[in-house]
C-alpha cells in the first residue's frame, strides 16, 4: 500500500477507464509534500503514465481542483504550449479518497536543482533558458476564450483580488509577527498597476515545474495555481527564480548553474514578444515574492500543528525564517 493510492480501485478506475493500459499497475511517488501528489503509474506491459492527485491532510479550500487542472492541460493540448496529453480525470472521490487525473509521461528532466542543470552543457543551458520565455510570452499572447479557457476566472482586477486573497491568507495563518508582510501588504495595494489586459496565468513558472530536453522545455507542469490575469505578474515570479552565480546565492536552484541568459535578456525578449510595457517590473516581483510569503507561511502552520504528519525532515526554522526572507526582498524591491 503506498501512501495516497488505494491501489485496488484505481486499478480497476484504470481499466475501465483510459485505453491500452494493461494491469497489474506499479505506483511510485514521483512528487509529494505540501502540494499536489505525482505518481508513476507503470502497467504490465512497461507503459508509464502519470496521475495527480491532492496533498494528504488539510488543504486550502479552493486548492487542488483536479477538475481544474485537467480542463487547463486539455486545453493548451493544440495550443502550442508544451503539455503533458490529459488521459483522464476521476471525480469520484471515493474511488482514491479525492478526485485525480491522468496524463502521459513525458520525457525529460526536472531541473530542480544547480546539479540537475549542469547535466546539459551551457549552449543548452542558453537555449533552454531562451525557450523558458518563449513559452511564457506565447501563453501570455493566447486568447483564453479561443483555447476554452474564457471562464477559468475573472480576467479584470486581478491584482486586486491576489492582494485580497493572500491578505486573508497571512491573517490566517499567522503564527508571529513580521512586519515587512503588513508593510509590503499595504504598499502593494497603495502602488497597484493598471492591469493591461488578460491573460493565462500559470502561477508558478519556473525551471523546477518543466520537463525540459536539451535546449527546450518538452512540458510545463504544475498547473494548480493557473487563473486568467495579469500576465506581469508571471514574469516577475519567473525573474525572482532566475537566481545566477552572479547573486551570491546558495546552489540549490538550476540557474545557479551558469550558461542561462541573464535576466536582462529575458526581460527584453518577453518585451520585444509580447510588447508589453515592463518599467513596473521590480512592483510584480515584489507581489511574488509576498505572494510566495503568505503561502509559505500557510504550509509553514500546518506542519506546525501536525496537520500534515510527519516533518519528513523539514527543518522547520529554516522554513519560517524563509518566509521573513521573502517579505524583507519584495520591501527591497518596492524600496529600491
Amino acid at each position: 500500500m503506498i501512501a495516497g493510492i488505494n491501489s485496488a480501485s484505481v486499478s480497476g478506475w484504470l481499466k475501465d477507464n483510459v485505453e491500452d493500459l494493461q494491469a497489474p499497475f506499479e505506483f511510485t511517488l514521483i512528487a509529494g509534500g505540501h502540494s499536489n501528489l505525482t505518481f508513476r503509474v507503470k502497467d504490465a506491459k512497461g507503459r508509464a503514465i502519470v496521475l495527480r492527485r491532492p496533498p494528504l491532510g488539510h488543504v486550502l479550500e479552493s486548492a487542488h481542483d483536479m477538475g481544474r487542472e485537467h480542463k487547463i492541460i486539455s486545453a493548451l493540448a493544440r495550443s502550442g504550449v508544451p503539455v503533458a496529453p490529459a488521459l483522464g480525470l476521476c471525480k469520484d472521490a471515493a474511488v482514491n479518497d479525492a478526485p485525480f487525473y491522468l496524463m502521459d509521461f513525458v520525457g525529460g528532466a526536472v531541473l530542480h536543482d544547480r546539479e540537475a542543470a549542469l547535466k546539459m552543457t551551457a549552449d543548452e543551458r542558453m537555449a533552454l533558458g531562451l525557450h523558458v520565455v518563449d513559452v511564457l510570452a506565447h501563453l501570455h499572447g493566447l486568447d483564453p476564450n479561443r483555447v476554452g479557457l474564457g471562464d477559468l476566472g475573472r480576467k479584470e482586477a486581478y491584482l486586486a483580488r491576489q492582494i485580497n486573497r493572500w491578505t486573508k491568507q497571512w491573517v490566517a495563518s499567522k503564527t508571529h509577527e513580521i512586519p515587512e508582510m503588513e508593510t509590503v501588504g499595504e504598499l502593494l495595494a497603495k502602488r497597484m498597476p493598471e492591469q493591461v489586459g488578460a491573460a493565462i496565468v500559470h502561477g508558478d513558472y519556473r525551471l523546477g515545474n518543466m520537463m525540459a530536453l536539451p535546449g527546450r522545455i518538452n512540458a510545463v507542469l504544475d498547473w494548480e495555481l493557473c487563473t486568467l490575469g495579469d500576465p506581469l505578474a508571471d514574469f516577475g515570479y519567473l525573474l525572482n527564480s532566475w537566481i545566477l552565480p552572479e547573486d551570491g546565492t546558495s546552489d540549490v536552484v538550476p540557474t545557479a548553474a551558469g550558461g542561462f541568459p541573464d535576466r536582462d535578456v529575458l526581460t527584453s525578449r518577453y518585451a520585444k514578444a509580447t510588447g508589453r510595457d515592463l518599467s513596473q517590473i521590480n512592483y510584480y516581483r515584489a507581489f511574488s515574492h509576498w505572494r510566495l510569503a503568505a503561502i509559505g507561511q500557510g504550509v509553514y502552520k500546518r506542519y506546525l500543528v501536525g496537520a500534515m504528519g510527519e516533518n519528513r525532515g523539514m527543518d522547520l526554522e529554516t522554513y519560517k525564517q524563509s518566509v521573513t526572507l521573502r517579505a524583507v526582498a519584495a520591501l527591497q524591491l518596492l524600496e529600491g
